[in-house]
């Protein structure tokens, strides 16, 4: 049997560039929470629905990431002053956002101003669980049409998420899915998240979205920064209901990316 050296995590200049953006977000007193989901969850829909709602309560800033083009900002700022496309294209196509493209993109806001940061990372529910961009907070949107079994085939993404949106209500008359198994399959994997069961284009469930975003504003209350623990461990390199953190995950590997920028 061949034996392998873990000589340095893949992980660890990625995880030293995400502290000092955390830091520097908390030293301007601005919160940041890092949307994920499946492509066509309804990330950019909510975030429109957001902004318009609470523009006049809260600065906001947002970063959305993207493969390939604008078309998400040019839909946030109309709703926005500050908001920043990064397009991972440019890094060879990443299907995530590391935190040296969030240092760099916070020179383009003016932080002292800003309440809350929300990062929309790219539609993808696997490498953007894994990777710390300085957050204070994940926050996952799953559509019902995505089926009940979703929190359970992808379950890092879901166990690290501090609050869940379960998103497009409005269409469950309309689809053979079982809000039951939903809520079921996501107490299994991550019984701490907050949960949400909205629909942007009717409104229901909003009102209570709204107030959990109120309170995520780091000029109300950066110290609301919690430590993100997950309901997974690592078994064989198989992640199981149970345990603990995500960022565990395939670190016992030789660095093999040079795309991380010190």
């Amino acid at each position: 049997m061949t034996e392998i050296k873990v000589l340095r995590s893949v992980y660890e200049d990625n995880d030293r560039i995400a502290d000092g953006v955390r830091k520097t977000l908390k030293k301007s007193g601005v919160g940041c929470v890092n949307v994920i989901s499946s492509p066509g969850a309804g990330k950019t829909t909510l975030l429109e629905k957001t902004l318009a709602a609470l523009k006049k309560e809260i600065e906001f800033g947002v970063i959305e990431g993207d493969i390939s083009t604008s078309i998400d900002r040019d839909r946030i700022s109309p709703h926005c002053k500050s908001v920043f496309q990064i397009n991972t294209d440019n890094f060879g196509g990443d299907c995530h956002l590391s935190a040296f493209m969030i240092r760099d993109a916070l020179k383009k806001f003016d932080l002292e101003k800003l309440g809350l940061l929300i990062i929309e990372n790219v539609g993808n529910l696997i490498c953007p669980a894994d990777f710390d961009i300085g957050e204070s907070g994940k926050i996952l949107l799953f559509s019902v049409t995505e089926g009940e079994d979703k929190p359970l085939k992808y379950p890092v993404s879901f166990g690290v998420a501090d609050a869940i949106v379960v998103t497009k209500t409005d269409l469950v008359p309309h689809l053979d899915v079982d809000m039951k198994k939903i809520a079921a399959n996501l107490k299994k994997i991550n019984p701490r998240a907050k949960l949400f069961y909205v629909s942007a284009r009717t409104g229901e469930g909003l009102e209570k979205w709204l107030e959990y975003v109120r309170k995520l504003s780091g000029k109300i209350s950066y110290s609301s920064k919690r430590t993100v623990k997950t309901t997974l461990k690592t078994v064989s390199g198989k992640s199981e209901a149970g345990a603990k953190p995500s960022k565990s995950l395939n670190k016992n590997v030789k660095k093999v990316n040079s795309k991380t920028r010190k």
